[in-house]
């Protein structure tokens, strides 16, 4: 039994060993066949012939924000026949099948067609086709048919139209990213979305709805044109939402920053999005929020300190408004602070030192308050302070120094005062210190600048130094990092600095206006690499070099303000110049005007004594904006080839010249013009009729010529002219259309016609539709007439007010005058002038009117300025202009004025002259201005002249009493036939 027990044993083991060798050798195998073959064929020829379907671009073409990029399928079929291999390919470990594909920065450039093979790799998972160009096609509808994916990623991939709402099937989707650039600066705009959503608020409903697990969603620049949906805040599984430039409108619901997952939001670049910051719960998983140009408004709630874990707050450029809450000191996580341009006020909360993870810290353009916030001092690890454009006061701290790791400092426009500490200068990581604008009073401790090895920019300029020796500018020599420097106002000695001096090349701005230089610095020939020169405002004296027309970086020279006198070299245009703006306007230049480049667009070359003619060369500039040769003494006649590029110009200034003919019919093709001033010349001739064609033209002065024809009355249509000035000319005619047509000019706010030859009545209402004088103009904020012209240009203007000559620098778009002066206008002021309840200044001056002073001038309570002196008027002045508290200046002499003058406070403060030559003005109120002088006395006057006075004014009554009948029936047929009493009555009543 033993025995037999034994064999059977020993069989069954036999029988178990070979069972487990079979087994070993079967997994061996099976193993050992599927190493090899893991990719399916099915798969591989789906990759391969992908593939073929885009050309393959080189990798510079494709970079992406992290300068890396590599044509990924290069290597596919070349390193081994397994695709599950290749690059960016993941496959299944057990079936094989791809189920992730990466080819993200793979130079990828064609077509995404809708029959792709992409779409044959139905177990994808992940599927990122981010930063390759598929020329603008629109993304395919059969995405839907990959339903398993869950992570897809096409952004920054140039795709186009319409995202189909099929993509909305795919519900196992946990991230989707269909972004392109977005600026995430607030001083520059992102550029247009190329893709759209249609019925964006049922797709994102859909969206909200369907897509239930998702985690991720950025849509940015993608146009969205629509509200946010309520139902976005039900994606309780969301972790980031990015929404940028997205062209969002409306309110946002607030309920979205409550999501209890939620930890990136970015909404920036969508200024009609509106919203409020809600209260924030506790426990909020809120790392980065940015609300960059929207209109975000309200305060930032206290409770924003319950963002325990928030990295990077950004509400720049938005509208948030009230305190700065010291809650945020309890933010203990944050990085990055951006406050700046938006309406915050008060002083910066001293718990902002305790956020001692803190690197940037902006609060720049709003209206903070106070000294230097203190707290910054202790943040150690601070790279960024921004200040800027607030009405921060006090001095610096002087151990500011201490702030070891600080790379910018930006604290321009504020009132700092004291003086710049030196311990500044010590900071060894500085790279950029801006302090311009400021009320500084001296720099400590500048003589070590070149501690600052990685200085690149140094603005100083616009404060009130009170330096007792002038700096040497070799100081700054070592400073192999500088590329703008601003000194403006420091004065500085450059004797010992020449050419071969040690700068650095790679200068790009240079800003030495007011530092007292006598010479033309001869080192700056040799910065390569100018862009930007600006020695205004010194006593440079002599020529300028030609070798600056040389630099070929050069783009901006800014050289008024000085004592230049002419040119050196050969005065011919220099090849290669890319100068942009020259400025040589106050100087002491002679002879012809050297333009050393045709790249010039903004030229500057008033206030000299230049002469000959306006050179010819002005004719091939290749898009002048602005030409401003004004106060010079060029003659010759306006060259008729500045219409060849009259579409670039903006404005066009050849005020006081000698310039002769007649203005050129160059206007046709002016639309981007915004002034005209020829005024003071020798010109002749009519308006020229191209003018009618200046869509945008403000300004249009030809004051003091020889101009001649009836009044411009086909410049009418123009939108928004608003200065109009034809003073000292030959015009002649009447001021009004016999058609009857209202006089136009929608936007006109200045009228000066006086000192031409323009006769006749002026209708009854005349002035009726004269809108921009008489509309209420919101003037809380106060802006001039080319406020955003291009390099802060004005026009100016000289008008008659209160008696004088005043020169407006700039013109205040809420400023408005009427100079009908000089003329042969007659008949009575029509009271329609009373609509004129804007107007500031109003002079009649110099004419024939006649009849009584309209009392519906009482109604202009804005008038600064009357002239009404040396017409025929009669009657009192009425008795309610002395209610007009504005009213600062009367002129009613010699006229045929009676009676009392009003009892108000202005017309008792003008002098006697403002009344004389109207012998039937009397009364006390008269007395105290001018004595006794209208008493009556006993000394007999001529009667022989009293009698041929009398005589002739009943010989003047009856002529004009016959044609006077039948003016005033014609006058009353057209009242009554047009309905005018609305009219009337509404001037009877001030």
């Amino acid at each position: 039994m033993i025995g037999s027990y034994s064999s059977v044993s020993f069989f069954l083991r036999t029988i178990v060993l070979l069972l487990l060798l079979f087994l070993t050798l079967n997994l061996f195998n099976t193993f050992a066949s599927l190493t090899p073959n893991l990719c399916h064929p099915d798969q591989r020829d789906a990759l391969l012939e992908l593939k073929k379907e885009f050309k393959i671009g080189k990798p510079d073409e494709f970079l992406d924000y992290d300068g890396y990029s590599i044509a990924k399928t290069e290597s596919w079929a070349k390193s081994s026949s397994d695709c599950c291999n290749w690059d960016g390919v993941t496959c299944d470990a057990r079936s094989g099948k791809v189920i992730g594909l990466d080819l993200s920065c793979s130079c990828l450039h064609g077509r995404l067609e809708t029959k792709s093979s992409l779409f044959k790799l139905q177990h994808l998972k992940s599927l990122n086709l981010a930063y390759n160009n598929f020329t603008l096609s629109p993304i395919p509808d059969t995405f839907k048919t990959l339903v398993l994916l869950e992570t897809l990623n096409l952004s920054e991939s140039s795709l186009k139209g319409h995202i189909p709402k099929e993509l909305l099937q795919l519900t196992s989707l946990v991230s989707l990213d269909l972004s392109s650039s977005a600026s995430t600066s607030y001083y520059f705009s992102a550029p247009p979305s190329l893709l759209s959503i249609e019925n964006p608020p049922l797709f994102l409903r859909r969206l909200a709805r369907n897509l239930k697990n998702l985690r991720v969603l950025d849509i940015s620049c993608v146009n969205i044109s629509s509200q946010v949906p309520l139902e976005v805040s039900y994606m309780s599984s969301l972790r980031s939402l990015h929404l940028r430039n997205c062209n969002l409108m409306g309110e946002f619901p607030s309920s979205v920053f409550k999501i209890p997952t939620l930890q990136s939001i970015k909404l920036d670049n969508n200024p009609n999005l509106r919203g409020e910051l809600p209260v924030i719960p506790i426990n909020n998983s809120m790392q980065v929020l940015s609300l960059v140009e929207t209109s975000f408004s309200g305060i930032i709630p206290d409770s924003i300190g319950n963002l325990k874990q928030l990295v990077s707050l950004t509400l720049a450029g938005a509208r948030f408004s009230g305190r700065i809450p010291s809650s945020l000191g309890e933010l203990f996580e944050l990085s990055s602070l951006f406050l700046g341009s938006n309406g915050f006020v008060g002083e910066v909360p001293s718990s902002i030192g305790n956020l001692k993870l803190l690197t940037i810290f902006d609060v720049g353009n709003n209206k903070l308050s106070g000294n230097f916030p203190s707290g910054l001092l202790n943040l150690t690890k601070l790279r960024f302070i921004g200040l800027s454009d607030n009405e921060f006061t006090g001095s610096l701290p002087p151990n500011i120094g201490q702030l070891s790791k600080l790379e910018a400092i930006v604290a321009g426009s504020n009132s700092f005062t004291g003086s710049v500490p030196a311990s500044l200068f010590q900071i060894s990581s500085l790279t950029d210190i801006y302090f311009e604008d400021n009320q500084f009073s001296d720099i400590l401790g500048l003589q070590n600048i070149s501690l600052l090895p990685n200085l690149q920019y140094l603005f100083l300029h616009s404060n009130y130094f009170r330096i007792s020796s002038p700096v040497d500018f070799s100081v700054f020599s070592s400073l192999k990092q500088l590329l703008g420097l601003a000194l403006s106002g420091i004065p500085l000695s450059i004797a010992n600095i020449t050419s071969d001096s040690d700068f650095s090349r790679q200068f790009t701005s240079l800003y030495l206006s007011g530092c007292s230089i006598t010479e033309f610095p001869e080192f700056i020939r040799d910065l390569i690499n100018l862009k930007s020169l600006d020695l205004s405002n010194n006593n440079i004296k002599g020529q300028l070099p030609d070798w600056l027309w040389r630099l070929q970086e050069l783009r901006d020279v800014e050289l008024s303000n000085n004592c230049l006198s002419g040119f050196d070299g050969s005065l011919q245009v220099v090849l290669g110049s890319q100068i942009h703006m020259l400025d040589l306007s106050s100087n002491a230049f002679q002879g012809p005007l050297f333009i050393p480049s045709t790249s010039i667009t903004y030229l500057f070359a008033s206030n000299n004594n230049f002469t000959r003619e306006i050179p010819q060369l002005i004719c091939r500039l290749t898009s002048p904006t602005i030409i401003d040769l004004s106060n010079n003494n060029f003659h010759g006649y306006i060259p008729r080839g500045l219409g060849t590029h009259m579409s670039f110009l903006s404005d066009l200034n050849l005020r006081n010249n000698s310039l002769t003919g007649s203005l050129p019919d160059m206007f046709m093709h002016a639309n981007k013009l915004r002034s005209i001033d020829v005024s003071h010349n020798k010109l002749e001739g009519k308006l020229p009729s191209s003018l009618t064609a200046c869509s945008a033209l403000e300004v249009l002065n030809v004051e003091g010529n020889a101009f001649n024809g009836t009044f411009p009355f086909q410049l009418s249509s123009l939108p928004k002219l608003q200065v109009l000035v034809l003073r000292s000319n030959n015009f002649y005619g009447k001021l009004h259309q016999s058609n009857g047509v209202w006089f136009g000019f929608p936007e006109l706010k200045i009228i000066d016609v006086s000192h031409n030859d323009f006769f006749g009545t002026l209708p009854s209402d005349y002035f009726l539709n004269w809108t921009a004088i008489s509309a209420k103009k919101d003037n809380t904020q106060l802006h001039y007439i080319g406020d955003f012209h291009d390099y802060g240009y004005y026009t100016s203007v000289v008008l008659m007010n209160k008696g004088v000559s005043m020169a407006l620098e700039r013109i205040l778009t809420i400023y408005t005058a009427i100079d009908f002066s000089g003329n042969r206008i007659h008949g009575q002021v029509p009271e329609s002038v009373g609509l004129l309840k804007e107007l500031h200044v109003l002079n009649f001056s110099r004419n024939s009117f006649t009849g009584h002073i309209p009392s519906s001038l009482a109604n202009l309570t804005a008038l600064e300025s009357l002239d009404l002196s040396q017409n025929k008027l009669s009657g009192e002045i009425p008795p309610k202009l002395g209610d007009l508290s504005s009213l600062g200046w009367i002129n009613v002499s010699n006229n045929q004025l009676v009676g009392s003058i009003p009892q108000g406070t202005q017309f008792q403060r003008q002098n006697c002259s403002s009344y004389d030559g109207n012998p039937g003005i009397f009364g006390p109120s008269l007395k105290d201005i001018c004595g006794d002088i209208h008493v009556p006395t006993s000394t007999p006057v001529l009667e022989e002249e009293e009698e041929e006075e009398e005589s002739f004014s009943w010989v003047a009554a009856g002529i004009g009493f016959a044609p006077g009948v039948v003016f005033g029936l014609t006058i009353g047929y057209i009242v009554a036939s047009y309905k005018h009493e609305w009219f009337m009555k509404s001037l009877s009543t001030p």
